[in-house]
């Protein structure tokens, strides 16, 4: 049965149709029928929800199709796992039992059943030795009997048992000797066969009923017993509520203190006790009725006592209406009780809010703004105000595809076989490298994404990836057509009337021209974009992609030749017109060497576009799918052996307590004992020790000094002051050792219990700390096998979201023997995206009517509130980036970000999770680009003292080489590891046999 907020799902009943011909709408799942649509849509809505329970499994989060379709299935599963000798058993016994937690009932039938056997039941049986399968035939249970010495014996069972394999014998045995496979009966399995077939109604005190279909099959009774059904829990209930209501009365202590006015000298009367006024008008009604009832019940208690008629009271004396004279103080009635006017009770409080809720419900804050964000293009969004660190040659629609192109080419190093490397170089080379200003990084990486689209010729130079075919037949067809055209015949020129002149000559040909000129203004040429064409007609790109032929232009024009062709597909053609554009312009020769200045010249953000469709192009491949498979495989064995370490670190942790207890208990009979006030030890002044008899070295010093005569003259040449002082510090030091000596003699010695208790404890405290070190190193594979997608940390207020590349799919720093590993960072920086489209439509500029109601509860709307809290800096949509950089802003930004608000709770634990390294990697970053940019200053001023140098050394070295740049230093050592040479570089000869062989043919 699908739950609801811990509750069964209860279907509505079918509406009365009156007519059969009307149309309804039916949910075959639950059997539902609706009159009208929107009903069903809503009923719909419903089911769709992903807050439903799987009873059997427990598993949450589900949609009712899908908990309903996990029931069944998990139904089918316990049915063919339980065994079915057990079901009616365990069904009686849990039938009508009150156990209001399921888990106490399971642990409950387990420790009773997991010994218990029935006929029909699979088991293991110990017979002469040896184990073997047989199957339940009967089961005898006998009692307890009483022994001498007045106990009782435990009961015991025999079961008889047919053997497997052996017709005709049959074995007895006792319940020590008879066994049940351990995967059969678990506490697991049979939660699941109660979720299954038992039910409980949601009130105080319900039983456990097993479903009538499955009562029905195992033939129990479903006859609820009289004290266990709810209206006889009500009944019961209302009956102590009485009967404490009499032990306890409110009315009574009234009626006694009115009779005891009477009887008794008249004293002060105790005032009727006040309630509340009801707040209906049927309460208000019932309470005045009871009012009057018990005033009616004040008058015949008096009357009862008094008589019906008293008398006649004589007249009060004075103007004091209560002042009467003494002989009829006691004869008079108690005062009527004062009834309180009924008062409305106030409203009650708003309930207060309950979070996380919604972000941008919550009040809006004026005293803190979100840190600045910094750029790094050159066109920040509109209104923003720049803070600096950007770059003028990167346009801030190029920001998401460089950071994609950068994140997938280190995620995936291994398949493009690739040494990582840091954002700030990957954006350098893409900046600096040029003609005269070789950079191995920028042609590493098109020559290892190029690899991807084609095989090598040893691995049957295949293509990789689904490119359109081009049309070359159809193109050759059309140049054939215009080439056999015939040409228009000339029309004749008009032979002039009379005799030719110069002037009349040069009219007839100006009039020609000016007819030639409007004719080709009427008829314009196709505009020609681009001459790839051209530049292919004799170039094959696979074929030479094939061969690996990158050198000197090569991988250039074949980034031509897959542009060209991926451009026939309508996705792509804007954009790879484009860079064909400018790599094959129009108005230049197209050839091999003429593409490569042209690639060498192209702008930094057409770069981009060209990596970012590489690397789109090579994530289809099976190189990839294979190794996210495998990359899959790992998780789910790291988690394995995850879950083995914490369930080894509970049992240690467990363990570890119960030495505890046991080093507690023993604990007192092996403590030293506190050392006597006389022996101690006095503060050390200058190195030197003083005792409490320090008087007495002075005098054993001279005593030992005159004791060998042999000794005096000797000692009289050579001994100094210092001598004489370093002598005492010796005898005092052995004092001191003897006194220790005698102190350590005088502590009793520890048990051998307890010495084995402090190792056991110090090996589990070993185990747990080893435990928790290999649960961080998987912690840490998880991380890194996890490259399916790229992790958000989250979402702020406004839907921004939030990016640390590191978090997962790499190593924090890179490969760690990258050729730039000791940067000790790979991005560092926080990345700001804007809201998308949908969002940013839905929560921030929503309609008229929705701001109009943020404006009223909050006096702003949205679009403000984003302005007054975001400050100076922000970005608007999903093609807007921006980032931090410094490590102050990550505590400033945990600051603005308000734990109240569900996103921003789940951002900032995101946050505190991965700051240690963040800050690290922020800090690492500085560090490393700061030195960069001191070995340049160094550099300068190196160039400026060259000339001031001697002549000698000026001729021994070579031209000062630019500027260095610090994307040179990488190298691209996986390649040359894996496979003994760069990309970009022709594969050596192999050493082959055939030397060998020629030296041999000779000799």
């Amino acid at each position: 049965m699908v739950l609801f907020k811990r509750k069964p799902v209860q279907f509505l009943q079918a509406p009365q149709l009156d007519d059969e011909s009307t149309e309804v709408w039916h949910i075959p799942q639950t059997g539902e029928i609706f009159v009208t649509y929107e009903e069903y849509l809503h009923r719909m809505d419903f089911y769709k929800q992903p807050r439903f329970i799987c009873q059997i499994t427990g598993h949450s989060g589900l949609t009712f199709f899908e908990a309903l379709k996990s029931e069944l299935a998990g139904a089918e599963e316990v049915d063919q796992a339980f065994p079915e000798a057990l079901k009616g058993p365990i069904l009686r016994r849990i039938q009508f039992q009150i156990i209001s937690r399921i888990d106490t009932l399971v642990d409950m039938i387990y420790d009773e059943f997991k010994a218990d056997y029935y006929p029909g039941e699979a088991v293991t049986i110990h017979v002469g030795g040896e184990r073997v399968a047989g199957v339940v035939r009967d089961k005898a249970r006998f009692g307890g009997k009483m022994l001498p010495d007045g106990t009782m014996s435990p009961p015991y069972s025999r079961y008889f048992t047919t053997i497997d394999g052996r017709p005709g014998q049959e074995a007895v045995v006792e319940g020590e000797h008879i066994y049940r496979d351990r995967k059969i009966f678990t506490k697991s399995v049979l939660r699941s066969f109660i979720k299954k077939t038992v039910t409980r109604e949601a009130w105080n005190g319900a039983p456990w009923l097993v479903k009538h279909d499955v009562a029905a099959r195992y033939h129990i009774d479903t006859r609820v017993p009289p004290h266990l059904r709810y209206d006889n829990k009500v009944a019961e209930r209302k009956q102590q509520q009485a009967q404490r209501k009499a032990s306890h009365p409110t009315n009574g202590t009234q009626d006694i203190n009115g009779a005891a006015g009477v009887l008794q000298s008249f004293g002060p009367a105790r005032l009727p006790e006040l309630k509340p006024a009801p707040k209906s008008h049927k309460a208000l009604k019932t309470h005045h009725n009871q009012s009057a009832r018990q005033h009616q019940d004040i008058h015949n208690d008096a009357g009862l006592l008094l008589g019906e008629n008293p008398g006649l009271i004589p007249a009060m004396p004075g103007n004091q209406p209560f002042h009467f004279p003494v002989p009829f103080r006691q004869s008079m009635p108690p005062p009527p009780p004062v009834v309180a006017p009924p008062q409305p009770e106030p409203p009650p409080p708003p309930p207060p809010p309950k979070y996380p809720c919604e972000d941008i419900l919550l009040e809006p804050r004026d005293d803190y703004v979100r840190p600045p964000l910094k750029f790094l293009c050159s066109d920040p969004p509109e209104s923003v105000v720049n803070t600096g660190a950007s770059n003028d040659k990167i346009l801030m629609k190029s920001i998401g595809p460089l950071l994609e192109t950068w994140d997938t080419l280190n995620v995936y190093c291994e398949v493009y076989k690739l040494d990582s490397f840091t954002f700030d170089d990957f954006v350098q080379a893409l900046e600096i490298a040029k003609e005269d200003t070789p950079c191995q990084l920028f042609n590493e990486i098109h020559c290892a994404l190029l690899k991807q689209i084609v095989s090598s010729e040893e691995d049957g130079g295949k293509l990789l990836i689904d490119l359109p075919e081009l049309d070359e037949d159809s193109s050759e067809d059309e140049e054939e057509s215009t080439a056999h055209t015939p040409e228009p015949e000339p029309e004749p020129e008009p032979k002039p009337a009379g005799r030719a002149t110069r002037s009349s000559l040069a009219k007839l040909e100006a009039e020609r021209m000016k007819a030639e000129a409007a004719a080709a203004e009427k008829t314009p040429e196709p505009e020609i974009k681009h001459r790839a064409h051209e530049a292919l007609a004799n170039f094959d790109w696979v074929d030479q992609l094939k061969k690996r032929e990158f050198q000197d232009g090569g991988w250039e024009l074949m980034v031509v030749g897959l542009l060209h062709q991926l451009s026939k597909k309508p996705r792509h053609t804007q954009a790879c017109e484009e860079l064909l554009a400018h790599l094959a312009p129009p108005d230049i020769e197209p050839s091999q060497e003429t593409v490569r200045q042209q690639y060498s010249s192209l702008d930094l953000n057409h770069r981009v576009s060209v990596l970012q469709l590489l690397c789109l192009l090579t994530i289809d491949t099976k190189a990839f799918r294979r190794y996210m498979e495998e990359c899959s495989e790992n998780m789910t064995t790291y988690r394995k052996e995850k879950i083995d370490q914490q369930r080894q670190r509970k049992q240690a942790i467990e363990e570890l307590k119960t030495l505890d207890d046991q080093r507690k208990i023993l604990l007192p009979e092996n403590l030293p004992p506190s050392p006597p006030a006389e022996e101690a030890q006095v503060t050390k002044a200058n190195g030197d020790v003083k005792m409490a008899d320090a008087d007495e070295s002075p005098e054993e010093d001279s005593d030992e000094v005159g004791d060998s005569d042999e000794d005096v003259p000797t000692r009289r040449n050579t001994r100094r002051g210092g001598n004489r002082a370093a002598e005492r510090q010796r005898k005092r030091e052995e004092q001191e050792r003897k006194k220790e000596a005698e102190l350590a003699a005088k502590v009793p010695k520890q048990s051998k219990q307890f010495i084995k208790v402090l190792k056991d404890i110090q090996k589990k405290e070993d185990l747990i700390k080893k435990c928790e070190e290999e649960i961080a190193v998987i912690d840490n594979d998880l991380r890194e096998a996890d490259c399916a997608r790229t992790r958000v940390l989250g979402k702020d207020r406004f839907w921004n979201r939030y990016y640390w590349f590191e978090r997962n799919g790499m190593p924090y720093a890179g490969l760690p023997t990258s050729s730039t590993a000791e940067a000790g960072y790979a991005n560092a920086c926080i990345w700001v995206q804007g809201p998308d489209e949908m969002e940013r439509e839905g929560y921030i500029d929503m309609p008229a009517e929705l701001q109009a109601q943020y404006f009223n509860r909050f006096k702003i709307t949205v679009p403000q509130r984003k302005k007054m809290e975001e400050g100076r800096t922000s970005v608007f949509n999903a093609h807007q980036w921006g980032y931090y950089s410094d490590p102050s802003d990550v505590d400033s930004l945990l600051n603005w970000l308000d734990p109240r608000g569900s996103n921003e709770l789940k951002l900032r634990k995101e946050i505190m999770a991965y700051k240690d390294k963040i800050v690290t990697h922020m800090e690492a970053r500085q560090q490393y680009l700061s030195s960069v940019d001191e070995d340049e200053e160094k550099d300068q001023a190196k160039d400026k003292e060259e000339p001031k140098r001697m002549s000698t050394r000026t001729k021994a070295q070579t031209s000062a080489e630019p500027t260095s740049f610090r994307c040179l230093n990488w190298s691209n050592r996986v390649a040359i590891d894996e496979l003994g040479h760069l990309h970009s570089e022709q594969p050596p000869p192999p050493k082959t046999k055939g030397r060998k062989a020629g030296k041999k043919g000779r000799n």
